[in-house]
């Protein structure tokens, strides 16, 4: 078993899995996203003897695979050199049920045969304790329990449970279903109930598809982002994390393998501005809940950069032994140390994130006067720390500077706030913070632009290149007419564009030279190159980049400009919000076909 980011996701926003190109489940955590792996071969090196389950057809020879419309439901067909064949239809249940959301911890499996006479085989190999085998008893005639550190499995099923558990091959004569899920035993008959599961969960989806302001042009690629990035919402709590997936590298043998189960207030606002864009209010709206709880719990503080799914504020960082990792290029990292870091760009994206329910009447919870005196406490963080050192947002872990795109937050937070008092009626707070913005604006005019190299640093104690300052255009720091963000573009493109892609920066850090190129950057070229004037180069980048998603129409974070193949953090939050922005700001309008 070879791993590979030929992944395709399912989940509930609860819980997710990543089935590989075989059909196999080869990750997913429970009891949540940032939990123990149930399934851990993604990480388990090169041929790993559990962590896994599969349902193989005897001698089989193609496997396709294709999502039904508008849904993480995945179907997977398997076909033998004799005609015989089943689907495998997987998906995790997501549904109204008496008046709430059913999202329970499981992973639902039909399987049917559709040609001939197949013959099947189970292996169901969970882990534990992060790469320990899990080993199940059969608990009578319908399940076999696997007792885990956080909580037991069960498995239900209408197949014959001793070929299960013994991994024993048979016919498959009729649909057999496959319910794992808590240790509870389950109510009704197994068949009828996964089926009626699958329809309900099917129109859950398709509905809240059927709601999203999409634009004309590249539908399915933006379908199939929207999709995914609510996966990455912990409906719970309305934390979301930066990818489903922890350690996979950056590059070959990089050691930059990170955790990214975790809710950066960073990746969250830019996710949530791109479903903003799609009209998709329902994640903004419990993500919101999720910042409020942060918000109040700092108490006028110091806001870390990350936080666990439920607002844990410790997540010290630490080894997986048992696990050898992607490709057996480890280590596998639980936890993530950057919560330690100071990085002051997260005053802005909590106020950014916050500034809509201010202005938006279809909002359930309109904010107020209240929510606006929460949000100034974030707001004097913010002027407290615009012109102070961090570790910038690619969270350099032994150096510190003063960013220029955290000054820049830290401006848009004090810029949104004195709107947010305008339209409260507030004169005089909004003078202040207008004022304040004011100050911010002139410091980074001063201490950022380069008038010899004619270029805005990423810094404003040096000359540095850096793909972030690209999003002063985003955050309307800058305009696409402005001198200093043409010369500044000119100067980006020529030190960190790689033919098609774009680095973060091209200077050693403390892992070295960086070698892969990060997605999201490519996308902001996109977006500077379409409001500059260079809509048709901006088309041909685009779509060279959807060519690099994965079958399942995804990307992960990193790239290798040479080959194109694809490294890091799988599904990449950023990734995705990128194909979303650049969708709309490029596509076609839907008047042009009216």
């Amino acid at each position: 078993m070879s791993a590979s980011l030929e992944l395709w996701p399912i989940g509930n926003c609860h819980v997710s899995a990543l089935v590989d190109e075989a059909g196999r489940f080869v990750w997913a955590c429970v009891p949540r996203v940032d939990g123990d792996p149930l399934f851990s071969a993604l990480v388990g090196g090169e041929a790993p003897q559990h962590g896994f389950w599969e349902i193989a057809l005897e001698g089989v020879v193609t496997t396709t695979q294709h999502y039904l419309r508008n849904t993480p439901v995945l179907v997977t067909r398997h076909e033998d050199a004799q005609g015989n064949a089943i689907e495998v239809t997987d998906f995790c249940p997501y549904h109204a049920n008496q008046g709430r959301t059913f999202r329970p911890v499981a992973f639902a499996r039909v399987v049917s045969p559709v040609a001939g006479s197949p013959r099947i085989t189970v292996r169901l190999r969970p882990t534990r304790d992060w790469g320990k085998p899990c080993p199940g008893s059969i608990g009578g005639t319908s399940h076999i329990r696997f007792p885990g550190p956080d909580m037991t499995m069960r498995l239900t099923t209408d197949a014959p449970t001793g070929m299960v558990a013994g991994e024993r091959t048979f016919r498959l004569e009729r649909p057999v279903h496959f319910y794992l899920g808590p240790d509870e035993s389950f109510a009704g008959n197994i068949g009828r109930t996964i089926d009626d599961m699958l329809e309900r969960t099917v129109t859950e989806w398709r509905g809240w598809v059927r709601g999203l302001a999409i634009p004309l042009e590249w539908q399915d690629a933006v379908i199939r982002s929207a999709i995914t990035l609510r996966l990455c919402q912990h409906a719970e709590t309305g934390a979301i994390v930066a990818a489903l997936t922890t350690s996979i590298p950056e590059h070959a043998g990089s050691q930059r393998n990170w955790d990214y189960r975790y809710c950066w207030i960073r990746d969250a606002y830019y996710t949530v501005q791109a479903l903003n864009r799609l009209g998709a209010l329902d994640v903004l709206e419990n993500y919101l809940s999720y910042l409020r709880n942060i918000v109040d719990d700092a108490r006028g503080g110091h806001i870390q950069p990350l936080y666990g799914v439920l607002g844990e504020a410790e997540l010290e960082e630490r080894f997986a032994p048992e696990l050898p990792g992607f490709l057996g290029m480890g280590p596998v990292r639980v936890g993530n140390q950057a919560y330690e870091q100071i990085q002051h760009d997260a005053y802005g994206q909590i106020v950014l994130s916050s500034a809509q329910a201010f202005f938006d009447h279809r909002l359930l919870r309109p904010s107020g006067i209240e929510d606006f005196e929460a949000l100034e406490k974030v707001g004097e963080r913010a002027w407290t720390a615009h012109n102070q050192p961090d570790a910038g947002l690619w969270e350099l872990r032994t150096r510190q500077s003063v960013h220029t795109y955290s000054s820049a937050m830290c401006w848009a937070a004090c810029d949104r706030l004195g709107n947010i008092a305008t339209t409260l009626g507030l004169t005089a707070r909004a003078g202040l913070w207008n004022d304040r913005a004011a100050t911010i604006r002139a410091v980074i005019e001063k201490s950022a632009w380069r008038p010899d190299t004619k270029r805005l640093s990423a810094t404003f104690a040096g000359d540095d290149l850096d793909a972030s300052v690209l999003q002063l255009l985003d955050l309307r720091f800058l305009t696409p007419d402005d001198p200093r963000f043409l010369s500044t573009l000119t100067a980006i493109e020529a030190g960190l564009r790689r033919g098609s892609h774009m680095l973060r920066y091209a200077t050693e850090d403390d892992f070295g030279l960086p070698q892969t190129a990060f997605n999201v950057c490519t996308f902001w070229l996109i977006e500077a190159l379409h409001l500059t004037g260079r809509s048709d180069e901006a088309r041909s980048l685009f779509e060279e980049m959807l060519m690099r998603r994965t079958k399942s129409g995804l990307l992960s974070e990193d790239i290798d400009p040479a080959t194109g193949e694809l490294w890091g953090n799988f599904p990449q939050t950023y990734s995705l919000v990128g194909i979303i922005n650049c969708a709309g700001l490029l596509s076609r309008p839907w008047t042009s076909v009216r």
